[in-house]
Order: C-alpha cells, then structure tokens, then sequence
C-alpha cells in the first residue's frame, strides 16, 4: 500500500474528504519526525513504538578491494509491534 492509497482507505473509513485526510497523514508523519529527531519515542498503544537507537562505530569490509573500511556511528529508526497490532498479524 502506497501513500495514496492509505489516504483513500483512511479517507473512505473516516467519511473525510481525500484533502483533509492527506493534510492529517503529512501533519501525523511531520510531527512523529520531529518528536524522533529529538530523541523522543513516540508509542501508540496497541499499535507500536517508534524509538530512536545508537549505532556504534564499527569496521566492515569493501568487497571489491578486500579493504578494511569504518562506518561511522550513526542514528536508526526502531520499530517495535504492539500486541494488538501483532495479534492481527498472526
């Protein structure tokens, strides 16, 4: 499922027009990008948690050349499934 088709599945269910349930989709994923990009989680209960987890510096390996090469530490986006949401999948 694509973004346009999740705003006219939420759009259908809701009874809110394709616009308004866009603007509410781009406002939702905006706010929860920059509750994360403060170090925040954002949980939705029975749906999930997004979290924001620490990569460390490490060593990999460059295939072609065989060389050693370091990765920087870096930031990720963890997602954790709530019950509900992992019941509905089984």
């Amino acid at each position: 499922m694509n973004k346009s088709e999740l705003v006219k599945a939420i759009s259908e269910k809701s009874g809110s027009t394709i616009r308004n349930t866009e603007k509410f989709l781009d406002s939702f994923v905006e706010t929860i990008t920059e509750s994360m990009k403060k170090g925040d989680d954002v949980t939705l209960v029975g749906f999930g948690t997004f979290s924001v987890a620490e990569r460390a510096e490490r060593i990999g390996r460059n295939f072609k050349t065989g060389k050693n090469v370091t990765i920087p530490a870096s930031k990720t986006v963890k997602f954790k499934t709530g019950k509900t949401l992992k019941d509905a999948v089984k």
